[in-house]
């Protein structure tokens, strides 16, 4: 008995610090949308050959903005994912996402607004151009509201 506790007792701790003997480290707690909450999914198609000014855009860019402005719309990106595709659309071009969840209601998620809110008008209405001219060429654009299951 007592080595069966022992036993369990080690598999237990074991398990606990697997992710940090292994370098890993917990993801950042977000916050998730409760059932019948309102969240967003905003996909983007994007150029095969402009996917690299896309990914700078919003990791170099747009995301790291976020920091200059009001905790408030700060918000917005910390209740938001990025997603990348994994492989290209039958037309060649590839489609990123954005998952707003939850959705904040009133909250800015205009890509141009905020933008040009972290760089000013000039400097903002640079950046934005970045990424228009990656997406392509007409219907580019698909947005999914929904809500989330209790499942």
């Amino acid at each position: 008995m007592k080595t069966t506790g022992l036993f369990c007792a080690l598999l237990v701790l074991t398990v606990l610090t697997m992710p940090t003997v292994f370098g890993q480290s917990k993801a950042a707690s977000r916050p998730m949308a409760k059932t019948g909450e309102e969240l967003w999914v905003c996909a983007y198609d994007v150029k095969a050959d402009k996917r690299p000014q896309y990914e700078k855009f919003v990791h170099t860019i747009f995301w790291p903005g976020a920091a200059k402005l009001p905790a408030k719309e700060q918000q917005v990106f910390r209740q938001t994912r990025v997603m990348h595709p994994t492989k290209a659309n039958s037309d060649g071009s590839y489609t990123y996402a954005f998952i707003m969840d939850p959705v904040i209601k009133g909250a800015d998620y205009d890509i141009e607004s905020l933008i040009k809110k972290m760089y000013g008008p000039a400097k903002g209405g640079e950046y934005y151009k970045l990424f228009e001219g990656a997406l392509k060429s007409g219907n580019n654009y698909h947005e999914y509201v929904m809500t989330q299951s209790k499942d």
